[in-house]
């Protein structure tokens, strides 16, 4: 579509029908001192080669995941992705500027998208799951609206384990509410959630594996939560967990939501990511996003529609369910193909693969003195007590070339009880020559 910029003499129109003579009375409201009447200091402009050089130079001050020992995880996390993945995401049928739903004329997308659908509900035990959302915290925040819209109920007890950021989006979105009840963050906290459960409670959200990295058996809570008339949210952000442990479904979970970053999506320096939504059928009409369908068109043969659509750009805005609810159709292609290539099998021996190299890694540094793995059961991701504060031993260790970790207190400033702890991820990617890397650097600075 050609883009028709207002003539003045539209603006004036426009200008008349409200009541305004100037576009700055638009702006009245603005307090003064937000507006920067200043020229902005720029440079100057250059030529495309010298910008070129320039942004290559600033790009070179980047520390990329695959150079050297790493060890980050805390909701993104490096794992091999085949190269057959980003060739096929690029073909022209799905590589588009905006992700096409016409029945008519994108029958492979949807089609896609009905195969990623199902991929999602057999990783996390439900029966159906949407066309994915933004990324895993707004997953999260979606979930709980849709949670208190189904109970008609505001409750919300969030466990100290969700992943701060994940706890924060929801926070952002329910504001001051006396009803968002966050349990203390803490890896060796015995959370007592099921006190917090009574009859206004919309739902519970509990993370396994959690962010300090710890495996939760979610069935006394999803008995309790639904005792008191509650949902259970069941949040991850590292779904290759979901290839070893039990899936959540199976525990009891009513919704489940997290991150797909780690199947066919890298790392790109913290996104564009794939949002995971999953649920029973008898609430999916309260499930945010788009739902792609399986039916017969008018001669018999096989086709796939949009089944449900609840946004407010396809029905009443009342009625809608999300109004951020774009999917990320790309990243879940991504996702989709990769989980095709890797199989059932393929999934459980990937998620062997990373618990092994978390194990090895969790003995080659709790053996160092001075240190304490704090967890009894985990995935690929563990949290450690360090005699000392945990950023500046990462530093310290970066200028070794080693990226030992998230320091806790990057996420959860100013708990002076965290800041000695250390989240550290293994995956399918960490050499043992990494981990004798990490385990030796570690006992330089410590």
């Amino acid at each position: 579509m050609r883009y028709l910029p207002n003539s003045d003499q539209d603006r004036q129109v426009m200008r008349d029908a409200i009541g305004i003579k100037s576009d700055d009375e638009l702006f009245v409201r603005v307090p003064k001192k937000v507006f920067d009447t200043a020229k902005p200091d720029l440079p100057d402009h250059q030529p495309e080669f010298a910008v070129e050089a320039h942004i290559r130079q600033l790009a070179a001050k980047n520390r990329a995941g695959g150079d050297g020992p790493f060890f980050v995880g805390a909701g993104a996390y490096r794992h091999h992705v085949p190269a057959s993945v980003d060739h096929l995401i690029q073909r022209s049928e799905f590589l588009t500027a905006y992700t096409p739903y016409q029945p008519e004329i994108s029958q492979g997308t949807l089609q896609m998208l009905f195969e990623f659908q199902t991929q999602v509900a057999n990783l996390t035990g439900m029966e159906v799951a949407n066309a994915s959302l933004y990324d895993g915290s707004t997953a999260a925040m979606e979930a709980v609206l849709m949670a208190r819209r189904l109970k008609k109920r505001d409750g919300v007890v969030v466990s100290g384990g969700l992943h701060p950021q994940y706890r924060d989006t929801i926070a952002t979105y329910l504001g001051k509410d006396p009803a968002f009840k966050c349990m203390q963050a803490d890896p060796q906290a015995q959370e007592d959630i099921i006190a917090q459960i009574d009859d206004s409670t919309a739902c519970v959200v509990v993370q396994s594996p959690d962010f300090y990295g710890n495996l939760r058996d979610l069935r006394p809570i999803a008995d309790a939560a639904h005792e008191k008339g509650a949902l259970l949210i069941a949040v991850f952000t590292e779904v290759v967990s979901l290839g070893a442990i039990e899936s959540p479904g199976a525990q009891g979970a009513d919704i489940v939501v997290g991150e797909g970053q780690s199947i066919g999506n890298p790392l790109t320096f913290g996104g564009p990511y794939v949002g995971l939504m999953a649920t029973h059928p008898n609430l999916v009409r309260q499930m945010p996003g788009r739902v792609c369908g399986e039916t017969v068109d008018a001669e018999g043969e096989r086709g796939f529609v949009l089944t449900l659509s609840t946004r407010e750009q396809h029905i009443r805005r009342d009625k809608a369910t999300s109004n951020i609810c774009t999917n990320s159709g790309l990243c879940a292609l991504a996702f989709s193909i990769h989980m095709s290539l890797l199989g059932e099998k393929g999934i459980e021996h990937l998620a062997l693969l990373n618990h092994q190299q978390a194990v090895k890694t969790a003995e080659a540094v709790g053996a160092i003195d001075g240190v304490e793995v704090l967890n009894d059961h985990f995935f690929n991701e563990f949290t450690v007590k360090l005699p000392k504060a945990a950023a500046p031993i990462v530093e310290a260790l970066a200028d070794k070339n080693v990226l030992a970790g998230v320091p806790v207190s990057r996420l959860e400033p100013g708990k002076k009880e965290l800041e000695n702890l250390l989240v550290i991820a293994a995956t399918e990617l960490t050499s043992d020559a990494d981990i004798e890397a990490l385990a030796s650097a570690l006992k330089e600075v410590i």
